[in-house]
């Protein structure tokens, strides 16, 4: 753009330089070494049109015409040193002054030999003195406008070519424009959207694909490029994908437009569930497929949420700057190029924009500097009800979008990634969604781009999931709870039946098998309680291996009653707030579990570290393991596999360590189980 803009300026200089005042005024050059001849030419010539020049000789006369341009030369033929003649010659053999007509004047010889001699050299007319001074000045006259008529022709040309340049510029400048703006939003588009796009031909051969394939099918981009599209997908339309290319082309032919359900396959070999979206279009006499993968896994195995439709999104674009040629015959050949660029980048412009609007994502682009929509997508307008005309250079009004964890105004002056959000709609209806911005400059103007996916059903399910998992857990607690009680109760309830009509059956041993009973019943309640949310932790900084030390001769003691050992292994660590009633209950339900869990001879470990900034307690035994179905219900209110077991032990444990901030790891296999508890070093202290 800058050679442009030089070429430009050199025109302009060109043309405003032929046109100026001191052009109107032409140079006649009169050589003579007699001064009363020059002075004669002088009084005939004389004219407010002319600027008259002498030399008196013809050395005079070439230094004369490096000066300035003449329209006309008066030659006299005789003259010491350099005849007219030999001036002539001179004149003629400079590129610049050659074209300028030559009038030779002589008073001596008007032999035939002598005129042909000087219309060799370059002479146009001959005149002998005596001259007539009217015949003169006609010719003179001829030969100026002959002059001006040529200097005219060179600036109209000029001038058209001018004007032709500086449309040829102008339309240069749009299509540059189009294309930074179009390259920046395909480049944003291409790194924020989770979707796979990858491009391939009418071979199925894969010609391009998005940086996405990384996350979704574990594959780089070079692994791809130029294999089978056939390699990433396991199942197509519900039927098995046949390794013969002609069928599964056939079929992405029909598929075309539609929204297919698959199933993919990662470079693991791993599964997932996809919906595949193709698109067909033809460039360059080249058919080409544009195909779009959403993993939508979680959607199959939740089998209520909606289908969720998407397109394929591909930019190509090539920018080509050829510098203008100053000769003025090559300049055709550099507009023809020049609107050849400009139309290529007016269709990847409407390429651009066909991708734009058919995304199934909410989109939207608005200024920095004063929060005006630029550009909105149908999916916008259908999402948010809101017409072109009621955003069209309307500002954006942020607390539409809130910040879901925070319930304040999202700040879209930064970046922003996948941030769960709720919007308002135009009647006022709130929707839920996942929010991702991106800053841009369009035209060195600052702006944003907003993708926004609607996420409102999946929301809407997930609350009512975890409402019914609520409802079904309380459900669980109260039969427990019921279950439990009400066994101590009854035998209470019998004694007491028994002895109503005779106290005298009401034995000690009755009382105490009551009294056990009852005690049973109230240490049940206590444990349940102990899972109660509002129950306060009084922590205090102290050190995990202190009270490991003091609990081990318990643990040891029972070990050594079931023939079973227990070795301890612990290594260094700091202080921690911990409540150390808490812990230690915490610590004797995992060994005891561990403990129960495996047979004779078996050996529990107890170990402690430090890593990443936690404290590590690991409680390893070498049981049987756990099965996947006990597995998942373990922390369950009332849940056991043991005999005499209240099922409140995990719970317990579970809640405590809540309270303080940490998280219970469990890997289990055949040659035993590991619980892992977390404890943060920097933990939030409030309960």
């Amino acid at each position: 753009m800058k050679t442009v803009t030089e070429n430009l300026t050199h025109q302009k200089n060109s043309i405003e330089k032929l046109i100026s005042p001191h052009f109107k005024k032409v140079n006649i050059l009169m050589v003579d070494d007699h001064p009363e001849n020059l002075l004669a030419l002088k009084a005939v010539l004389t004219s407010p049109n002319y600027h008259l020049v002498s030399a008196n000789s013809g050395k005079e006369a070439l230094k004369c015409m490096l000066k300035q341009d003449f329209a006309v030369i008066l030659l006299d033929v005789q003259m010491p040193g350099l005849n007219g003649f030999e001036t002539a010659k001179l004149i003629k053999a400079r590129e610049k002054t050659r074209h300028i007509p030559i009038i030779f004047i002589t008073a001596i010889s008007q032999n035939i030999e002598h005129v042909h001699q000087g219309y060799a050299v370059g002479a146009i007319d001959y005149i002998f003195k005596p001259f007539n001074p009217k015949t003169l000045k006609q010719k003179i006259e001829q030969f100026v406008k002959i002059y001006q008529n040529h200097k005219e022709n060179i600036i109209q040309t000029d001038r058209e070519r001018k004007v032709q340049l500086n449309e040829v510029n102008k339309k240069l400048d749009r299509a540059t424009l189009n294309l930074r703006r179009t390259e920046a939003l395909s480049k944003v588009i291409g790194e924020t959207i989770v979707d796979t796009i990858l491009t391939f031909d009418d071979q199925c051969s894969i010609l391009s694909v998005n940086p996405a394939i990384k996350s979704m099918f574990g594959y780089k981009a070079e692994e791809l490029i130029g294999k089978h599209v056939v390699m990433l997908f396991l199942k197509w339309m519900g039927n098995e994908v046949q390794d013969s290319s002609f069928s599964f082309f056939s079929s992405i032919k029909q598929s075309v437009g539609k929204v297919i359900e698959s199933v993919a396959i990662r470079k693991d070999e791993s599964h997932f569930y996809a919906d595949i979206l193709i698109g067909e279009t033809t460039v360059d006499n080249q058919l080409l497929f544009v195909c779009s993968i959403r993993d939508v896994t979680e959607r199959k195995q939740i089998e209520e949420i909606k289908k969720l439709q998407f397109t394929t999104m591909e930019q190509k674009v090539e920018e080509r700057t050829l510098e203008l040629i100053r000769a003025n015959e090559k300049l055709q050949i550099e507009i023809e190029e020049r609107e050849r660029i400009a139309n290529h980048l007016y269709r990847s412009q409407e390429r651009f924009r066909k991708i734009f609007e058919s995304s199934p994502c909410l989109m939207a682009i608005f200024s920095q500097k004063n929060l005006t929509f630029i550009e909105v997508n149908t999916s916008w307008i259908k999402f948010t009800g809101y017409s072109h005309a009621e955003l069209e250079k309307h500002k954006i009004n942020v607390n539409n979008f809130v910040d879901e964890s925070t319930g304040k105004p999202i700040n879209l002056d930064r970046k922003i990634r996948n941030k769960k959000i709720s919007y308002k709609t135009k009647n006022g209806d709130i929707r839920d969604g996942l929010l991702s911005t991106e800053m841009i400059d369009i035209h060195t103007e600052p702006c944003t781009l907003i993708v926004l996916t609607d996420v409102t059903d999946t929301v809407h399910l997930e609350k009512e999931m975890s409402r019914l998992d609520r409802l079904n857990l309380i459900g669980e607690m109260a039969a427990g709870i019921a279950h439990e009680i009400r066994n101590p109760m009854t035998t209470v309830q019998g004694f007491l039946q028994l002895s109503r009509n005779n106290s005298a059956n009401l034995s000690a041993e009755i009382i105490d098998l009551m009294l056990d009973e009852l005690h049973r019943a109230n240490a049940i309640i206590t444990e349940f309680l102990n899972l109660a949310k509002n129950k306060v932790s009084v922590k205090k900084k102290q050190n995990l291996n202190t009270i490991l030390e003091a609990l081990s001769p318990l643990i040891q003691a029972e070990a050594f009653r079931s023939n079973k050992q227990v070795k301890l292994d612990l290594n260094k660590c700091p202080d921690i707030y911990i409540d150390q009633k808490e812990i230690r209950q915490l610590i004797l339900n995992i060994a005891l579990n561990g403990l129960d869990a495996m047979s004779s001879n078996g050996k529990l470990t107890i170990k402690t570290y430090t890593k990443n900034q936690a404290v590590i307690l690991e409680i390893k035994d070498q049981g049987h393991g756990i099965s996947p179905d006990v597995l998942q219900k373990l922390g369950t209110p009332f849940f056991t596999t043991k005999e005499t077991g209240t099922g409140l032990g995990l719970a317990i444990c579970y809640s405590v360590a809540k309270r303080h901030h940490a998280e219970i790891n469990i890997t289990t296999g055949d040659e035993g189980t590991i619980f892992s508890v977390r404890f943060q070093l920097n933990p939030i202290l409030n309960n």
